[in-house]
């Protein structure tokens, strides 16, 4: 059965840093695309970064870019959102997802979730 689980969430400061990461089991190939998205209290889900394990190629939304790093580790079937220079708007729940193809954040795309993690950036 295939399975999503995110970890890493907790509360930080604003300029704060955290790590999360989304391991996944029960995939028998690697041509598949993980997706992160974020759901803040009062507002619809939206895309933050996507990769391709492939190919390992990456796509972030323009309010994480230059903050935000997706990466891949294949060995472990994880993968990773490192998350820099924290901003209050950045409190959400971080979901990750998995699709058969690299479809950007196309949420019918993914047919896999986690449960979801919390990340709150408060002082």
């Amino acid at each position: 059965q295939l399975q999503l689980v995110e970890s890493g969430g907790g509360l930080v400061q604003p300029g704060g840093s955290l790590r999360l990461s989304c391991a996944a089991s029960g995939f028998t190939e690697d041509d598949y695309a993980i997706g992160w998205f974020r759901q803040a209290p009062g507002k619809e889900r939206e895309g933050v970064s996507c990769i391709s394990k492939s190919d390992g190629n990456t796509n972030y939304a323009e309010t994480v870019k230059g903050r935000f790093t997706i990466s891949s580790d294949n060995a472990k079937n994880t993968v990773y959102l490192q998350m820099n220079s924290l901003k209050p708007e950045d409190t959400a729940v971080y979901y990750c997802a998995a699709s058969r193809v690299y479809a950007l954040y196309q949420e019918n795309a993914y047919a896999y979730w986690g449960q979801g993690t919390q990340v709150t950036v408060s002082s």
